[in-house]
């Protein structure tokens, strides 16, 4: 029987594509979606079949313009005063608006049930209010401070030995007080709903009868502390819309091995990053191809003989070919290359990226480098991955269990039993 389903997100890049996969295949199943989201998802909404609704009160984007960034991070260089702004400006005292938001666009769409992105705690009150089945997706890694798995943001590696736990127990508790900033500001809007207050924000995150992670728990790092009703989902990799059709520029004949690289979709500043791989890559007997994302022109990179440099194109289709990803390891980009069974050099530039790259090189899949390596030490990682066939066996072997799934739930299937009911 067919459902009404609310998904409420914000434009952040590349947390967009599984929601919106999400949404093309529930509509593909006749259920009827609305996405509640920034005014530039209207287009993308349209596209995957479901009706927009914009936020208004909610902070959000007006246009993809760097002057209309809602979270300007690639400001912020020390990771807890990034958590600590986000928490503040994005999450904490926004909360009233996520909240009166979502309470029209409930309303508007009727939703049988409220599929929400985890970083919106306030979006869930309303649902939880009206008795409304809800669910919270991370689109990502696992993100939340939680004992065995090593904090966000610091980019890790699992504990080894008696140091390395209390380094984690000490981080954990940063992270914590952290994001600790609006549990107040939760509060409060729960009150005003007649809710009673929850310990922390956390709380509120996974405060909903499922919680799905949209990775593969072969890649992540876990943990038997996880909140009991946490599902692993498995990455939903469909390219974003925005993603032009790709001509591949080279002569059939030409077999020198193909490196792609592929940096953030949304303003990082990493036009020197950009520049500075293209300049390793031009020494190497390799044919690169470089996407620059909506956030940077292709013509702001300078022309090298054997790198080709595009806006966009679809990963997966070049990374069925390449030998090599060059990324700054945001998720998506990050599981499109593994899902290939392509090796990575990762140069993450924030936000969950060198947590991501962490479990990279923890499944020996790939390197990690500073995002201000010299064209040289970039060139010898990319020396470094293409000449040991370990890496390359790292990847395949996450390959195999992002292709079958393995220890995944079927996330629409398990929404429709939502619906009826039934998970738990």
């Amino acid at each position: 029987m067919a459902k009404r389903f609310l998904i409420a997100v914000w434009d952040g890049g590349g947390n967009i594509p599984p929601f919106m996969g999400l949404a093309r295949r529930l509509v593909a199943r006749g259920h009827g979606v609305h996405i509640l989201g920034d005014p530039t998802l209207e287009e993308e909404t349209r596209a995957a079949g479901a009706v927009h609704l914009p936020w208004t009160a909610a902070p959000h984007r007006k246009t993809r313009r760097r002057e209309d960034d809602v979270i300007r991070d690639y400001e912020i260089s020390n990771p807890i005063r990034m958590i600590r702004t986000y928490v503040d400006t994005f999450v904490g005292r926004p909360a009233p608006d996520w909240a009166s938001d979502t309470e029209r666009a409930l309303d508007r769409s009727q939703a049988d049930v409220f599929v929400g992105d985890m970083s919106l705690p306030g979006a869930f009150i309303p649902a939880e209010k009206r008795g409304i089945p809800a669910a919270s997706c991370c689109p990502n890694i696992w993100i939340l401070p939680t004992p065995g798995i090593p904090p966000i943001g610091m980019g890790f590696l699992p504990a080894a030995g008696p140091l390395g736990r209390v380094r984690d127990w000490a981080f954990r508790a940063i992270v914590s007080r952290a994001l600790s900033g609006a549990t107040p500001h939760i509060n409060r809007v729960r009150a005003t709903y007649g809710l009673a207050p929850v310990a922390n924000v956390h709380e509120q995150m996974t405060r909903t009868a499922v919680v799905y992670v949209l990775t593969s728990p072969a890649f992540d790092f876990t943990s038997p502390a996880m909140p009991a009703h946490v599902r692993y989902a498995g990455p939903i990799l469909d390219d974003p819309e925005w993603c032009e059709p790709w001509q591949n520029p080279w002569k059939p004949d030409d077999r020198r091995p193909l490196v792609l690289v592929g940096l953030s979709s949304t303003f990082q500043d990493q036009l020197g990053v950009l520049t500075r791989i293209a300049d390793a890559i031009s020494g190497l007997s390799v044919r690169a191809l470089i996407t620059s994302g909506p956030a940077i022109d292709p013509a702001d990179i300078p022309a090298r003989s054997n790198v080709v440099v595009v806006r966009s194109a679809p990963h997966s289709q070049i990374l069925s070919a390449a030998s090599l990803l060059v990324t700054h390891c945001g998720h998506g980009t990050t599981m499109r290359g593994l899902a290939a069974g392509v090796p990575l050099v990762c140069m993450p530039m924030g936000r969950d990226q060198d947590d991501t790259a962490a479990r990279v090189v923890h499944h020996g899949a790939g390197v990690r480098l500073s995002p201000k390596a010299d064209a040289a030490t970039i060139r010898a990682s990319i020396e470094e991955v293409q000449g040991n066939p370990a890496y390359r066996t790292g990847a395949i072997r996450l390959r195999a269990a992002i292709q079958a799934r393995t220890g995944c739930v079927d996330p629409v299937e398990e929404l429709e039993r939502l619906a009826n009911g039934q998970v738990g």
